[in-house]
């Protein structure tokens, strides 16, 4: 039988949204998305596509730093666009939270995303011991 713990930082909690900051099942860890929300609120980072990507990247990284954790366990991110315009301005700011040999990833474009963001991004990672 898997192992299932909701993972939520306080200030996540103040937030009062209906979904969970982190499902771990066993030592994979499933973030929900992350849009470029500035902390401790739901307003938008200003800037565009850059200013949102950093803030979505940062943001994923403190949900999984204070949970204890790290960007190097990340497996896997779903991109989401707003523009597909905006793929390439998306990479420049990517590969600073990134390094190679870099996550799995996919992009889409969406037609409409939360908040009038440009952007939402979901990561999974695995944690325990690396071999």
């Amino acid at each position: 039988m898997p192992r299932i713990q909701h993972l939520n930082s306080p200030a996540f909690l103040r937030l009062g949204l209906p979904f969970s900051e982190i499902v771990r099942v066993d030592d994979t860890l499933y973030l929900s998305g992350q849009m470029g929300t500035l902390p401790d609120s739901l307003q938008l980072a200003p800037g565009g596509i850059e200013a949102e990507a950093e803030q979505a990247l940062r943001n994923i990284q403190q949900s999984l730093e204070h949970h204890g954790f790290s960007m190097r366990d990340v497996v896997k991110c779903t991109v989401m666009l707003a523009d597909m315009a905006d793929w390439p301005a998306f990479n420049a700011v990517y590969t600073r939270f990134f390094t190679k040999p870099y996550p799995a990833r996919s992009a889409f474009g969406a037609k409409q995303l939360a908040l009038g963001s440009r952007l939402e991004i979901e990561a999974m990672a695995v944690v325990g011991e690396r071999t």
